[in-house]
């Protein structure tokens, strides 16, 4: 998984976790929907300047949004 996947995969579950639409999201970040629909599938880059308005909307530490999931166990 690249950084722009892992990036996404994160930000759906923050926002999930949130209880949060996609367009009460972007509204609070001042963001078109669309446009936080192609971060979340991974079609865009990100800047930081949207890491951290995401973080600070999301109420998490910029880095939660590049931790990579944790390895399963066989």
């Amino acid at each position: 998984m690249d950084l722009r996947e892992t990036f996404a995969t994160n930000l759906r579950r923050l926002r999930y976790a949130r209880g949060w639409s996609q367009e009460e999201l972007a509204l609070e970040a001042e963001m078109s929907r669309g446009y936080l629909s192609e971060l979340e599938t991974g079609e865009y880059y990100v800047s930081i300047k949207i890491i951290g308005r995401l973080a600070e909307k999301l109420d998490v530490e910029p880095a939660e949004f590049l931790k990579r999931p944790a390895k399963r166990g066989r």
